[in-house]
C-alpha cells in the first residue's frame, strides 16, 4: 500500500510533543495571574452568527471570514476574534450588573486572509475584559496586568505603546479631511512610512497648530514635553485634547503599579478594529514581527448587544508570544516527572502496581511490554525520542 503523507492546510500547524507541552504550560502561567487579579474564566463558541462580527460591530472584513451555513439558513463564522462574543455574553448573562464585571478566556480565533504570507490562520489568544468600568484607574489596571503577563510568560524586554483614538480622529474632524486622504494617510502610518506622512500634511494647507499635531502621528515615543506641546497646540480641539489628558493621567496611575519604564506613548496609533473608541495599546518585543499583546477601550461595543457598558480589554497572542520566547533562548519550564516502565509478560501484574503507586504521587509513567526481539538499546531510544526523564526495566 502506498504511504499518503497528510498536510495540513495553508495557514494551520500541528503543535506536539515539548513545544505543545510548553504552550500547555505558558497558558496555565498566565490564567493563573489573571485569576490573581480577580478575572473569572469564560468559554464562548468557536462559531457564532455572522451578525456578530459584522460591520456594523467594526471587528473584521467580511471577506476575511470562515463562512459557512446551519440547517436553517443562517450564516455562521468561525470566530475571528473573541471580545465581540464576550461582549455578548455579558449582556445576556450580567444585564442588570452595574458593577464591574472582569472575565477571562482562552481559545483559537480564525482569519481567512490570503494576504499574510506565512502568517497563522489559526492562533491562540488569552485575554481579559473588564465590563461595567469607564474610569483611567481600569485602564490602568488592563495595562499593568499586561505588562504583568509579559513578565509571568519570562519576557524581560518589551514595550508597551499607548495611544488614543481620540487623537487621531480629533485631528482628521478639525482638519476636515475627505474620505481618501483620510485612507491614505492611515496607509501611511500603518505602514510607518512616517516620511510619506510628512510629505502628505504639508500638501494640505493646514494652520500651524493642526500641522505640528499631525507631524506628530509619527512619534513612536512621545516625551513628557512633546505632550505638554501637544496639549498646547490642541486647546481649540477638545477631542484631542481630551484624548492627550486621558494618556497624561493614565502615566500617572501606571506609576501606581510600577510598569511606567514598559510603557510608550504612540500618539499615531491605530486598530483595525474600528470598535475601539479610547485607549488602545500593543506590546512589541525582539524576535516577533507582529504584536505579541493587543487591546483597548470599546465603550460602545456592548451597546450593539442591548447593556450600555463601557469595556476595555486586551488579548495575549500566544503563538507570536511563544515564537519570541524561542528567538530570544527564553525557556519555559516544564516541570513534568515521565518514566517508561518496560516489562515483560511475565511481570505485568508488578509493573502495573508500580505504575499506580507512582502516579498516585504525581508522576507520569508509561507502559510498555518487551516486545520479543527487541534490546535495552530500542527502549532507551524510545524512551529519548517520547521525552521521559527515567526507564525502569521489569524482567
Amino acid at each position: 500500500m502506498e504511504r499518503r503523507l497528510l498536510h495540513t492546510p495553508e495557514g494551520v500547524r500541528d503543535i506536539y510533543n515539548s513545544e505543545c507541552a510548553k504552550k500547555l504550560v505558558l497558558q496555565d502561567n498566565l490564567h493563573g495571574l489573571l485569576k490573581k487579579y480577580g478575572y473569572h474564566a469564560i468559554e464562548t463558541p468557536t462559531f457564532e452568527f455572522f451578525d456578530i462580527f459584522g460591520k456594523e460591530i467594526g471587528t473584521t472584513p467580511s471577506k476575511d471570514l470562515y463562512k459557512f451555513f446551519d440547517r436553517e439558513g443562517n450564516t455562521l463564522v468561525l470566530r475571528p476574534d473573541i471580545t465581540p462574543s464576550v461582549a455578548r455574553c455579558v449582556a445576556k448573562y450580567y444585564a442588570e450588573e452595574e458593577l464591574p464585571v472582569r472575565l477571562c478566556y482562552m481559545g483559537n480565533t480564525f482569519i481567512n486572509n490570503t494576504s499574510y504570507q506565512g502568517r497563522l490562520k489559526e492562533s491562540t489568544q488569552l485575554g481579559a475584559e473588564m465590563i461595567g468600568d469607564n474610569s483611567v484607574d481600569a485602564d490602568a489596571e488592563i495595562i499593568a496586568l499586561v505588562v504583568n503577563s509579559l513578565k509571568t510568560a519570562g519576557l524581560q524586554e518589551f514595550q508597551i505603546g499607548i495611544g488614543h483614538v481620540g487623537f487621531f480622529k480629533g485631528l482628521i474632524e478639525a482638519a476636515k479631511l475627505p474620505e481618501e486622504t483620510v485612507s491614505d494617510l492611515i496607509a501611511l502610518i500603518s505602514n510607518k512610512n512616517f516620511f510619506g506622512v510628512e510629505e502628505l500634511i504639508d500638501s494640505l494647507g493646514l494652520t500651524a497648530d493642526l500641522k505640528e499635531l499631525f507631524s506628530m502621528l509619527g512619534s513612536i515615543s512621545m516625551s513628557e514635553d512633546m505632550l505638554n506641546r501637544a496639549k498646547e497646540l490642541a486647546v481649540s480641539y477638545p477631542t484631542v485634547l481630551e484624548a492627550l489628558e486621558r494618556l497624561e493621567l493614565l502615566l500617572q496611575v501606571l506609576s501606581c503599579y510600577g510598569v511606567e519604564k514598559y510603557v510608550s506613548l504612540e500618539p499615531g496609533m491605530l486598530s483595525t478594529y474600528h470598535y475601539y473608541t479610547g485607549i488602545i495599546f500593543a506590546g512589541y518585543t525582539f524576535g516577533s514581527g507582529e504584536p505579541i499583546v493587543k487591546g483597548g477601550r470599546y465603550d460602545n461595543l456592548l451597546p450593539y448587544f442591548g447593556k450600555n457598558a463601557p469595556s476595555i480589554g486586551f488579548a495575549v497572542v500566544i503563538d507570536q508570544l511563544m515564537a519570541a520566547l524561542s528567538r530570544q533562548k527564553i525557556e519555559i519550564p516544564i516541570q513534568e516527572q515521565q518514566i517508561l516502565i518496560v516489562y515483560k509478560e511475565s511481570r505485568h501484574a508488578d509493573a502495573i502496581k508500580k505504575a499506580l503507586a507512582l502516579r498516585e504521587d504525581g508522576t507520569g509513567v508509561s507502559l510498555v511490554r518487551w516486545e520479543e526481539g527487541k534490546v535495552k538499546e530500542d527502549y532507551d531510544a524510545y524512551a529519548k525520542r517520547m521525552h521521559m526523564q527515567d526507564i525502569t526495566y521489569m524482567e
